[in-house]
């Protein structure tokens, strides 16, 4: 790859890639609507819809942000073969997105979230889906999916929402079919699996599925236990980089030996819904061209602060976020290693 000298280069380089999804796909559901009273049936607030809406999630909503990176998104998951099954194939569609890794069971239902929404405030959440583990049929045909697409891939995100797609088999299958290719792979855990991402290139958890997937307990503030624990995990999951994002507190990237904070931008945050998948995106691509660590740390906070400004699950704007790397200078300030 040509040397990486300034932050438009990097930007211009993400349309080059193409990016291999793995993991549990489902839809978002949105029932916007206004609310100025209180039933006199419960003590809830009676909702008036305005819209409706349904969006790509899960998975498929790190696809959408790959999409909007500039790079070539391709999924491959299983879902249900019912109606919103239907659905979703239509949303991808609907986005310009391949169906072509998507594998439709009649074993299973596809999840969705059904969210409801009412003066820019979530009032709840209602979730239909199946965590079940896929059967041996449905595993088979998702790894032939898999291994069709793998050659084109620059990198491999595997996008775990603990909804049943992965199994500690199929993941140590899919890593070593990535490493045999010298194809990065980019995990965003949840907590059944968490330990069974070995060998994997870059590890992605939150402080909260850090502290579950290990078993251990300590205050936020505790930066010797923090580090103790990244270090642990490094050595379980036999990979040199953990990426943790701190939510309010910015990320931290630990590359070895080598550990590096990143304070949070102050942001007027409106919803977290899918800042986890918007910063495994840019830390894929990142991490595709080989940035400095530092780089693709920086820049995945950066973009994880800018979508959280909006309601409901969005991909980030790459407009947006190049104006904010500029802003801060981010290439200065990180980009000193470059391959």
């Amino acid at each position: 790859m040509d040397q990486i000298n300034s932050l438009e280069h990097i930007f211009e380089a993400f349309n080059g890639l193409t990016v291999l999804i793995v993991g549990d796909v489902m839809i978002d559901s949105y029932l916007w609507g206004k609310s100025t009273r209180i039933s006199p049936e419960a003590p809830v607030p009676i909702v008036n819809v305005v819209k409706s809406e349904k969006r790509l999630g899960g998975a498929a909503n790190v696809a959408l942000n790959i999409q909007a990176l500039g790079a070539t998104p391709l999924l491959c998951s299983v879902i249900g073969d019912d109606t919103d099954g239907g659905d979703f194939l239509r949303l991808l569609e609907d986005k310009g997105l391949s169906a072509e890794g998507i594998v439709q069971s009649p074993e299973r239902v596809t999840t969705i979230k059904h969210r409801i929404i009412a003066s820019a405030q979530q009032l709840l959440r209602i979730d239909a889906e199946i965590e079940t583990e896929l059967t041996e049929y449905d595993n088979r045909h998702l790894e032939e999916r898999y291994l069709k697409l793998l050659d084109k891939a620059d990198v491999v995100v595997l996008e775990d929402y603990d909804k049943g797609v992965f199994t500690e088999a199929n993941i140590k299958r899919f890593i070593q079919l990535a490493n045999e290719r010298n194809i990065p792979t980019v995990i965003d855990p949840k907590k059944k699996n968490f330990l069974s991402f070995v060998g994997c290139t870059l590890f992605k958890p939150n402080l909260k599925e850090l502290k579950e997937g290990l078993k251990v307990e300590f205050a936020d503030e505790n930066l010797h236990a923090f580090e103790g624990a990244v270090t642990e995990l490094q050595k379980r999951l036999q990979t040199e980089q953990v990426l943790v994002t701190l939510s309010e507190r910015g990320v931290f990237i630990a590359d070895g030996t080598e550990k590096t904070y990143i304070d949070a931008h102050h942001r007027s945050i409106s919803d977290v819904s899918g800042a986890g998948d918007t910063v495994i995106s840019i830390a894929a691509l990142c991490m595709a061209l080989r940035t400095s660590v530092q780089f693709l740390a920086g820049l995945s906070n950066l973009g994880g602060g800018l979508v959280c400004e909006q309601v409901g699950v969005v991909p980030v704007n790459k407009q947006h976020l190049l104006d904010e790397a500029k802003k801060v200078k981010l290439f200065e300030m990180h980009e000193q290693r470059t391959s």
